[in-house]
């Protein structure tokens, strides 16, 4: 360890990113989830949707397109300013590391391209957030032994380049990566808090719109909240 380089505070609350694909959503929805390591130290032999905390590289990603406008509003909603694109950046990083699944446009990468996005760019893409909705938040209780502040993206399998099965590119992280239909969801080992999105996302797999508002599952030392964060009216330019 080096005199610059600092320990993982492992007590530390992470913003977090993660990635719900749905496919065929109007015929056979399926999502695609893998299964976390038994030796993992977060939610070890649970199927989970691909994601991960925020890079400090994240907030400086270009992107193709940005976040819809609506989404990009409620993401502010109790949250340290400037964290949406970081956000956006982070939740597509993590699909592509961890299924090897692109979310992006082709184009070449203005300047210099960070240490954790070399491969995407290699693929000839540049991260696009257009197709990303804000449909949940939920911060992982206290006691844990990792914390997330995560908020989840829900994004149609369309916007997807390239083969929807193909993960040759995906790092080991996930094991088991498969589309699974939306109803046999709950038939694996889930996590409590995926359980309750999964809920969510079966009430509205058909609306292609954002939701009325996003639910926040907020669990602090003090108390267990679940709350809507609407946003906040947009400036008018």
């Amino acid at each position: 360890m080096t005199e610059t380089t600092k320990p993982l505070d492992k007590s530390a609350v992470r913003n977090a990113a993660t990635v719900i694909v749905l496919r065929d959503r109007h015929d056979k929805p399926a999502i695609l989830m893998g299964q976390r390591g038994a030796q993992a130290a977060f939610m070890p032999n649970k199927f989970v949707f691909p994601g991960g905390a925020v890079d400090p590289d994240d907030a400086r990603v270009p992107l193709a397109a940005p976040l819809p406008s609506l989404c990009f509003n409620r993401l502010a909603d109790n949250a340290p300013p400037g964290m949406q694109s970081a956000l956006a950046a982070a939740a597509i990083r993590e699909l592509w590391e961890e299924t090897g699944l692109i979310l992006g446009r082709p184009g070449t990468w203005p300047g210099l391209v960070p240490a954790d996005w070399t491969r995407f760019a290699a693929t000839g893409h540049i991260p696009s957030a257009e197709a990303l909705q804000f449909v949940f938040r939920a911060l992982t209780p206290p006691g844990r032994p990792r914390r997330f502040d995560a908020r989840f993206f829900l994004v149609d399998a369309a916007a997807i380049q390239g083969d929807l099965d193909d993960f040759a590119h995906a790092s080991d992280e996930l094991s088991h990566l498969q589309w699974i239909p939306l109803n046999d969801a709950r038939r694996f080992d889930l996590p409590f808090i995926t359980e309750v999105v999964l809920a969510e996302i079966a009430g509205r797999v058909r609306e292609e719109a954002p939701p009325a508002s996003v639910p926040y599952f907020r669990n602090s030392d003090e108390e267990s909240l679940f709350l809507r964060l609407h946003g906040h009216p947009m400036p008018e330019s």
